[in-house]
């Protein structure tokens, strides 16, 4: 689960420092950022951790893959199916098809991410 306090204490530091609302704006900015955990580093992996770092695996592919879906490695053949669906469903050119032709090819391009990202995963988890 993803921290959420960086972004409602961010947003009240910012308003109260900057007594402005666009201080509110880049406090719940650097929340966000905090939350996201843009400030650390990648750690080093410890003894007695269970599961593996995500910068650990070494392969960017598999990474990009999962990173498309917003899933863990470890996700179930489930999670995956529900993730793909939900942004196939979002994203597929049909959906879009009285929409203005730059979001009809930015939908173009998602859904053939979101199609090999897909095809990679069921790849790797075939053999």
């Amino acid at each position: 689960m993803r921290r959420w306090y960086g972004q409602f204490l961010g947003f009240i530091a910012g308003w109260l420092l900057l007594r402005h609302p666009v201080g509110g704006f880049l406090g719940l900015l650097v929340g966000y950022a905090f939350d996201h955990d843009a400030f650390s580093r990648p750690r080093a992996r410890r003894p007695g951790d269970k599961a593996p770092l995500r910068h650990d695996t070494g392969n960017a592919d598999v990474d990009w893959a999962y990173r498309v879906f917003g899933l863990p490695e470890d996700a179930s053949d489930a999670q995956i199916d529900r993730a793909y669906r939900k942004l196939m469903g979002q994203y597929h050119p049909d959906r879009v098809a009285g929409a203005a032709p730059d979001l009809q090819k930015i939908a173009e391009q998602k859904s053939r991410e979101i199609n090999a990202a897909y095809d990679r995963i069921q790849k790797l988890r075939k053999k």
